[in-house]
């Protein structure tokens, strides 16, 4: 244990000294053996000496990308690639997100390949130049078919352009109906809620969770032997448990609550949710540890690992929730994955000061700083942006 500490600022600027639990969890070491399936949706890291305007596309480190891959593999978690956390639509655009899934899978081995998913979507569709659902399918079935070209293994992500169109739950039983039919293995669905993306408001064309929830089990159950799972972010444990108790047989529910998945993953006497998450990312050593031990049957231990984690992904996923990437990947500076702050978009000016100091305490509360002493010279070195000197 270390005795470091730091000098933080209040919401008023005054200082006060922080002394740091500087206890980081150990990295988990292999064979990794887990009874949950456990996927980590990463993010990319920017490269912060390209010339390229951040409006006009993104400018990648692929070297430091792909290292964070490897990372995350090596802890025996999968990877959910060019997803909502890589900044996808948000900064990601198709033609680098297709780049980025083509590099991810030819960078690992072949065994590998099998806890990799990948993104597909309609994000190359301008929303509002799609005039029919024929338009929205054809969208699909192009990303589909070079993810499958490439060797990988499919999440079917929610479309912005069929929310815009569709008129009826029944356009989105037909449209999933005539994607799946071209997939070559089980996908998974992604049910992802507006409070993550604005414009996905009103998915399968309902206002409120009772009837969505309806249409979406009915293209499931219609189409149950072309679909693995579905992931569901809607930040509520009842809805994803309720949906869950009612998946056909041999359909995983797959946790994407950044809230409540502790309990979720951990489960109740009518089933567990598997995990496609993007808190996964940063809290990895404890999420693969806290598996590890739930797969032995020490639920103390999980739980002990997981809970301090749950109030950083709390904060991290705090409204404006769509900006949650940007603590995803201070954290990812912190812990030395990347070598400065910069995020594609200029997405690292999407949260204000406090909630960065915030941040730095409750990783540190979950042993989530791997170096302590890297991690106070880097807050440092971030304060004198905001003229905090000590």
């Amino acid at each position: 244990m270390t005795a470091l500490a730091i000098a933080l600022p209040d919401e008023t600027g005054r200082l006060a000294a922080y002394a740091l639990k500087g206890n980081p969890i150990e990295m988990p070491a292999g064979p990794h053996r887990f009874n949950r399936m456990a996927y980590a949706a990463v993010h990319v890291v920017a490269d912060p000496f390209a010339a390229r305007e951040p409006g006009l596309g993104p400018a990648i480190d692929w070297e430091a990308t792909l290292a964070f891959r490897r990372h995350i593999l090596d802890l025996g978690l999968g990877v959910a690639e060019a997803m909502d956390t890589a900044q996808r639509g948000m900064g990601l655009d198709w033609p680098a997100a297709r780049q980025l899934i083509e590099r991810t899978l030819a960078g690992v081995a072949p065994d590998e390949r099998t806890r990799i998913v990948s993104g597909v979507g309609t994000d190359h569709l301008d929303p509002a130049e799609a005039r029919s659902l024929n338009d929205v399918v054809t969208a699909y079935l192009e990303q589909l078919a070079a993810v499958q070209k490439a060797g990988g293994r499919i999440v079917l992500m929610a479309s912005r352009a069929l929310a815009r169109i569709a008129s009826s739950p029944a356009d989105y039983e037909a449209v999933y109906a005539r994607v799946l039919a071209e997939a070559d293995a089980p996908v998974i669905l992604h049910w992802l809620g507006e409070m993550f993306d604005p414009a996905l408001a009103g998915y399968w064309g309902a206002a409120e969770f009772p009837p969505a929830l309806e249409t979406a089990l009915a293209v499931i159950h219609a189409n149950a032997a072309r679909i693995d799972g579905i992931k569901l972010s809607l930040l509520d444990d009842r809805k994803e448990i309720e949906m869950r108790r009612r998946l056909p047989d041999g359909v995983r529910m797959y946790t994407g609550d950044d809230f409540n998945y502790p309990a979720l993953i951990e489960g109740d006497d009518q089933g567990h949710s598997d995990a496609l998450l993007g808190i996964f990312d940063p809290i990895a050593p404890a999420a693969s540890a806290a598996l590890s031990a739930l797969a032995e049957n020490d639920p103390a231990t999980y739980h002990r690992l997981l809970a301090p984690t749950a109030p950083l992904s709390r904060l991290i996923f705090r409204a404006p929730t769509q900006h949650y990437k940007t603590g995803v990947v201070f954290l990812a500076y912190l812990n030395g994955f990347q070598d400065h702050f910069v995020m594609i978009g200029g997405a690292q000016a999407m949260r204000p000061l406090p909630y960065f100091i915030d941040l730095f305490r409750l990783a540190d509360a979950a042993g989530l700083l791997r170096d302590p002493e890297r991690a106070v010279a880097r807050m440092r070195w971030f304060l004198r942006l905001y003229r905090v000197e000590a």
